[in-house]
């Protein structure tokens, strides 16, 4: 009962800022390559990208209490959004929408979207720029970009920016990588990934402080 009041004030929501019932079509799980096919599918038509990020941007006003305005993160354990890469993003939107990746109201609110909302919010963000995050010591940084160098890079680039399937790190929310780092180490159920489970069983504590430092000052 409570899924399907849910379901229904967000389609409420959504056509009171003017989002056209096509657009809000074929709601519910999708999975990550069919989501990356509609990616590539806008991305080939620039008048098709074009609707993709106005609907996006709509679509980002049920984001912004969390993730902030632009997708920069309103608190640290809450990831930022902006300057994500879209393909990364879309395979986390199919994760929550099928129950693989665990958390109550993204479940829910990403069921909620069609696959026209899931991709024009991915290119959205993707398009925003991420604001700065702080400084930590010379020190601390130093001592983190040493780590992520040794163990990070060869997978989410020298720059932290990711690829086309991993994520961009560079100026993330250090609390939410902390949290996120543990998650991997400790085999916690809400993050489960073999390769990140192998790497961050070898991190203390202060190594995942320092890799989560470095990070947040990346741009």
């Amino acid at each position: 009962m409570f899924a399907r009041l849910f379901l229904s004030c967000i389609a409420l929501a959504l056509a009171l800022l003017g989002v056209p019932a096509w657009a809000q079509a074929a709601k519910g799980p999708h999975t990550g390559s069919e989501l990356r096919g509609a990616l590539g599918e806008a991305r080939a038509d620039s008048t098709q990208l074009e609707l993709a990020l106005k609907l996006g941007g709509k679509t980002a006003l049920f984001c912004a209490n969390c993730h902030g305005a632009n997708g920069n993160s309103v608190t640290p354990d809450t990831p930022n959004l902006a300057g994500q890469n879209p393909a990364y993003l879309l395979e986390q939107i199919a994760q929550f929408s099928s129950g693989q990746r665990k958390h109550e109201f993204m479940q829910g609110l990403m069921r909620a979207l069609s696959v026209n909302e899931k991709v024009g919010v991915a290119v959205y963000y993707e398009r925003q720029s991420v604001l700065s995050q702080g400084r930590v010591s010379a020190a601390q940084a130093s001592q983190g970009k040493a780590y992520y160098e040794k163990a990070c890079a060869s997978c989410h680039g020298a720059d932290g920016l990711g690829s086309e399937l991993l994520s961009r790190l560079a100026g993330q929310q250090k609390s939410y990588m902390v949290t996120t780092l543990k998650r991997y180490r400790d085999g916690s159920a809400a993050r489960l990934d073999p390769t990140m489970a192998a790497f961050s069983r070898q991190m203390s504590n202060a190594d995942i402080d320092a890799v989560a430092d470095y990070l947040s000052t990346l741009r």
